[in-house]
């Protein structure tokens, strides 16, 4: 009998697999799951210019499948996943990179999520350039693309442990035709798990196939809650099949330009990623203890950003952990291969407890999550970075809500009462791991928790009369997305890094933290601009095209800092000049680095304009929690007394000698509020935005994205 057995066919369609052309297949792929509709979707010659693919091909179909009305959980919102068309050659590392889109259960706007693993690299090469989901099924269903046969299928889904790592390696199973195959890893899967079912921070786990470890193992698109809307479309798992994947299969223009391309970097990461930062050894948990020398580890919601117990949970303990000599890569050809993970893993706690398990990761965010709850137990970080992902919760959001109901609890917001039960100090693993079990179940105080901070916010005032104001500046939210984890105090760059993100405060978009705070390259709010216009402005084109943004500074040439100096050597024009050779040799277009940056430019402000359609996008959105800006408690200020006192003499003009410690806080908060209302000046001038944030006419016009129904949403924000 075949594993495949019990897959119960419900809609089905055919269809011919064309070759992917200059890095395109040429049309998408539509899935209705309540109607059962499936049907492929032209991409035009405007799609390609003005939305480029991967994110840009994201936010086109879903501005187009909703209105301004459609809420996160209505049959209209879609999931759509694009890889973009660099993705999935595999002659430059960091090339499987794929976009996920979607309108977000936590922040109630746009949300975009970049992840590796090999399904969007899969799906391009079985003849798609996106996958558009929409409507909601009325049972859990799968949705198998067999790139092979050319075959669309929506399945029953006969599983009823939907956790990811039983039910990933199930698919992988059940859909490869044969051992053989498995090994060649023909087949990823998508999944999300229980945790996603019943909290609003769910996340997506994308597979690959671990030959080394005849298993599969996952990358999340973790951010915003994506997996929700998985789950309450009651889709179980995508499931991708294509054999036969080769270097030339993007249909690439001039395969000998990636070629080169790929040889340069390829030897500057053998030769210097061990003594720049040894990614190929320990992945991001590389940075831990840098975070926790320059007072950047956040440590009990953000209040210190540091400890001495932080390595306990550095790189060096994981080092010992991670399988060594056995570069993970979770795409073909990628020499960075920084996807580690930790075997033969056993839980001590929750439904899996004394099993063996694979954890992928951990990730820096993963580690510095468990710093912030006040936690230093490796076995902890592993044991909550393998429930996380297997229920699908976003491990950042989870830590995050979770350091702030534990300083409520200290705080007296909260208590055991209210919790129920659950003694929610600083430090207590137990109780956090049982927290997390409860998200799982939908139970409990978990199923607070689950909904976010700006929900248990809102929650806490209402039930408990708790301050809102104080609420409100320990609350690592912004725009409903919690924080990742980085303090940033002394670092104004980087709170309007966090700030002014589009889809909330996500490092993906800037990272200035060094060049700010430690290097002091970007000194005046003109510097900052330029650097707050830059850099999300780059990074954004790595999420057009398919790209993982590791290899472009996480490994530059020897040279670079000689060469180049300040901004200019954080931008590591070598490896932007490879990434030109890379589009140019995939799609046949010539481009300069300001051509990429244009790119990025119209999709970005379309994004904006598109969080503006949903009620977001100005100014008053664009406001950061108090605690990333400065000391919101005395105890805060107290820590970093002589730091604080320096800075009110030399900046502010005060001398705190003769100030109580609630005069000093108050008197260095209304400076730095007023130093980050000025930096969001400078920043919307320099891209071109009003001063409450919008974009203008005329920058919509510069970038050919002045479609009627998108300066309709501005005009009436104009000269505001």
């Amino acid at each position: 009998m075949s594993e495949r057995s019990g897959y119960r066919i419900l809609f089905e369609k055919r269809y011919v697999v064309a070759p992917v052309e200059r890095g395109y297949a040429g049309q998408t792929l539509y899935v209705d799951l309540g109607k059962g509709t499936i049907e492929s979707r032209p991409v035009t010659p405007q799609m390609k210019s003005i939305f480029t693919g991967g994110r840009g091909f994201g936010l086109w179909r879903l501005w187009n499948a909703v209105t301004s009305k459609t809420t996160w959980d209505a049959p209209e919102n879609e999931i759509v996943i694009s890889p973009g068309p660099i993705g999935g050659i595999t002659t430059y590392p960091g090339t499987g990179k794929s976009l996920v889109v979607s309108l977000s259960p936590t922040t109630g706007s746009v949300m975009d999520s970049n992840v590796g693993g090999y399904f969007g690299p899969y799906l391009k090469v079985s003849g798609w350039d996106a996958l558009e989901i929409q409507g909601k099924a009325d049972r859990d269903v799968i949705v198998f693309i067999d790139g092979d046969a050319g075959c669309v299928q929506i399945l029953d889904c006969p599983q009823q442990d939907l956790n990811t790592h039983v039910l990933c390696e199930t698919l992988t199973k059940a859909f490869a035709d044969s051992e053989a195959s498995r090994d060649r890893v023909a087949v990823s899967t998508v999944t999300a798990g229980i945790g996603a079912e019943h909290t609003r921070l769910g996340c997506l786990n994308f597979s690959f196939y671990d030959v080394r470890r005849k298993a599969s193992r996952v990358k999340q698109a973790g951010r915003g809650g994506i997996g929700t809307v998985f789950r309450d479309k009651k889709l179980a798992a995508l499931v991708v099949k294509k054999t036969g994947v080769r270097t030339d299969s993007v249909g690439p223009a001039d395969m000998e330009r990636l070629r080169k391309a790929g040889e340069r970097i390829n030897k500057e990461i053998l030769e210097l990623d061990p003594v720049q930062n040894d990614m190929r050894s320990v992945g991001t948990s590389n940075i831990v203890e840098v975070m926790n020398e320059f007072d950047l580890l956040p440590v009990e919601n953000y209040r210190f950003g540091s400890h001495p117990d932080a390595p306990r949970i550095s790189s060096p303990v994981w080092r010992k952990r991670f399988r060594q000599g056995v570069p993970d890569g979770c795409w073909f050809g990628c020499t960075m291969s920084c996807s580690h993970a930790v075997d033969a893993f056993t839980p001590r706690t929750g439904p899996y407890k004394g099993e063996s398990v694979i954890v992928d990761g951990p990730e820096y965010e993963t580690a510095a999550g468990s710093s912030n709850l006040g936690i230093f137990d490796p076995d902890f970080v592993l044991e909550m970075n393998f429930y996380c992902d297997t229920y699908g919760i976003d491990t950042i959001s989870f830590t995050t809500a979770t350091a702030f109901a534990m300083e409520c609890y200290g705080a007296g917001v909260l208590n055991k009462k209210r919790t129920g039960g659950l003694e929610l100090r600083f430090g207590n693993a137990d109780a956090a791991l049982e927290l997390l079990h409860q998200m799982g179940r939908g139970e409990g105080f978990g199923a607070v928790v689950g909904q976010g901070i700006r929900r248990m916010k809102e929650t806490f005032v209402r039930e408990y009369s708790a301050d809102r104001s104080f609420l409100d500046d320990i609350g690592m939210e912004a725009k409903g997305l919690e924080y990742s984890e980085y303090v940033t105090k002394e670092s104004l760059a980087m709170q309007g890094g966090y700030g002014l993100a589009n889809k909330g405060p996500q490092h993906d978009e800037a990272w200035l933290i060094f060049m700010d705070q430690v290097k002091n390259q970007i000194p005046t709010f003109q510097d900052k601009a330029e650097a707050l216009h830059y850099f999300p402005m780059w990074r954004t084109w790595f999420g057009l095209v398919g790209l993982c943004k590791l290899p472009w500074n996480d490994i530059e040439p020897a040279d670079n800092r000689t060469r180049h100096s300040g901004i200019e050597a954080a931008k590591v024009p070598e490896h932007v000049q490879n990434y030109c050779d890379l589009f140019a040799g995939v799609t046949g277009i010539e481009v300069t680095p300001d051509d990429l940056i244009l790119m990025s430019e119209r999709v970005y402000n379309f994004q904006r304009v598109f969080n503006l359609r949903m009620g977001y996008g100005r100014r008053a959105q664009d406001r950061i929690p108090y605690r990333s800006a400065g000391p919101v408690t005395e105890e805060e200020y107290e820590s970093r007394a002589e730091r604080y006192d320096t800075q009110l003499r030399e900046k502010v003009g005060i001398d705190p000698a003769d100030l109580a410690t609630a005069d000093r806080v108050k008197a260095l908060r209304a400076f730095r509020e007023a130093q980050y209302e000025t930096l969001c000046d400078a920043v919307y001038a320099r891209r071109g935005w009003t001063k409450d944030g919008v974009p203008t006419i005329a920058t919509l016009e510069r970038l050919g994205i002045d479609f009627p129904d998108v300066v309709a949403v501005v005009r009436p924000y104009q000269g505001r």
